[in-house]
């Protein structure tokens, strides 16, 4: 191809390369995934992260501050006349001592990259503000999406401020309310579907291919580069040091697929000095990739992938009418549609995947909010995670781990409040209900009387 930024399939076999002016979500040859790619060579990039520093400086200008477009030197897939913005990526890595405690790391050492800080309240933001631009590139005017919550509300809010139509797909009684309260607020248009986020993919990839609506779940590659945003910026917290590891959840898996991209093409530029190991934690009710990756040992081999081995699973999936059931709603996926570039990911970082149960999860998700940052229930899977690799002895106390907090806590407010007023857990706040009278109350604060 003659410029410098196209896409290409990611099957080795394939390899077929695309215009990044073409609106595909699946390789015409072949119907692999596909990659947003860049000739390096061709592309002026600084010679050293801080670079990026000076922008900061610089808020007056919409795309220096935000946090995914003042990296635009590596994302450049369009001009800066079709970038969005809606000042996404204002996030915060705080290093916590209260999770590091519970998770038995030492102290300096857990940093939590708080995606509830964006727009919408999650991490999606990142990828909408990619998506969005090739979607202006393209001429597009109405966005589609399936969603298990945050995709549906960031989708509504960045189709409002380009003025594009927007429909999402959700399934029966499968969506917080929280989440699903932003996509009505801000004016999507809501399709129900009885099933589960799995059926409503596979609804919305046939209405986006026989219809032309542009589809914005993370099956797009344009939206994978927006994600990659959240690595720069955690470097960018740490003073552009690399992390040991990074910990986060795994749903569809396109924050795994994106870090793993980023990070290779970080040391490909030589602006990093290694490659941080990755930790992808799934919820033990929706374990899809723990299944194949640590129990059968698919792996991506250089493009390679066994897919007979990935379709036989499904096929039994379908067999048993196996459902996903999690807590954790923004991960309850079993047929990710980013499998086989998060084993690309895996590959690059010497990846490692865990599942954890629910109630491990909800309890984490408590210590986070215990300790200063409240978070959705997917959240809780990377501190779950890190603690389990922590009993396992797989990640040393010593080592720098940054976990992604996917969402805001209010995303999913009902699960905070049962296990604080129901489960009894081990971090369980509950409220202490008193008569109306003043002695109760003081008695009830522990106060003695005056």
């Amino acid at each position: 191809m003659s410029d410098h930024r196209f896409q290409r399939c990611i099957n080795h076999a394939c390899q077929a390369t695309y215009d990044v002016h073409e609106v595909l979500f699946a390789c015409p040859a072949c119907g692999d995934l596909l990659d947003v790619q860049y000739d390096w060579d061709r592309v002026e990039v600084p010679s050293s992260l801080n670079w990026f520093e000076g922008r900061w400086t610089r808020r007056v200008g919409t795309l220096d501050y935000s946090g995914v477009w003042r990296f635009r030197e590596l994302l450049p897939f369009c001009d800066e006349e079709y970038c969005v913005t809606i000042g996404e990526g204002q996030t915060l890595l705080e290093c916590n001592d209260g999770v590091a405690g519970y998770v038995g790391m030492n102290p300096g050492r857990v940093f939590l990259q708080y995606e509830g800080l964006n727009p919408s309240g999650s991490f999606k933001d990142n990828g909408m503000a990619a998506a969005f631009s090739h979607a202006r590139l393209t001429g597009a005017k109405h966005v589609a999406c399936a969603s298990t919550g945050n995709t549906s509300a960031a989708v509504a809010l960045y189709a409002h401020a380009c003025g594009m139509k927007c429909t999402v797909f959700i399934g029966s009684g499968r969506i917080a309310y929280g989440k699903l309260s932003q996509a009505l607020d801000y004016g999507a248009q809501t399709i129900q579907i009885q099933g589960n986020f799995d059926d409503c993919m596979r609804r919305v990839k046939q209405i986006c291919g026989d219809r032309k609506l542009y589809l914005v779940n993370s099956l797009n590659p344009f939206r994978l580069e927006g994600q990659k945003a959240i690595m720069y910026r955690i470097l960018e917290g740490l003073q552009w040091h690399t992390p040991d590891w990074i910990v986060a959840p795994g749903g569809n898996l396109g924050n795994s697929s994106a870090f793993g991209k980023a990070f290779a093409e970080l040391a490909h530029l030589g602006l990093i000095d290694h490659i941080p190991r990755m930790a992808v934690i799934n919820a033990a009710g929706a374990n899809t990739l723990y299944d194949l990756y640590e129990r059968r040992g698919i792996r991506f081999h250089n493009g390679q992938v066994d897919e007979a081995a990935i379709n036989n699973y499904y096929n039994d999936l379908n067999a048993r009418g196996y459902r996903p059931e999690t807590v954790a709603t923004a991960i309850e996926i079993s047929r990710p549609v980013n499998l086989k570039k998060c084993l690309r990911s895996m590959e690059i970082c010497n990846g490692i995947v865990r599942e954890v149960p629910d109630e491990a999860i909800v309890e984490a998700k408590s210590v986070v909010g215990r300790y200063g940052l409240g978070c959705e229930p997917a959240s809780g899977a990377s501190i779950a995670g890190l603690r389990l690799l922590r009993q396992e002895d797989v990640i040393g106390p010593d080592e720098t781990v940054a976990c992604i907090l996917t969402g805001h806590q209010l995303k999913d407010p009902a699960v905070t409040v049962k296990y604080h007023t129901q489960d009894e857990g081990a971090f369980s706040n509950q409220p202490i209900e008193v008569a109306d009278d003043l002695d109760a109350v003081i008695a009830a604060l522990g106060l003695a009387k005056s």
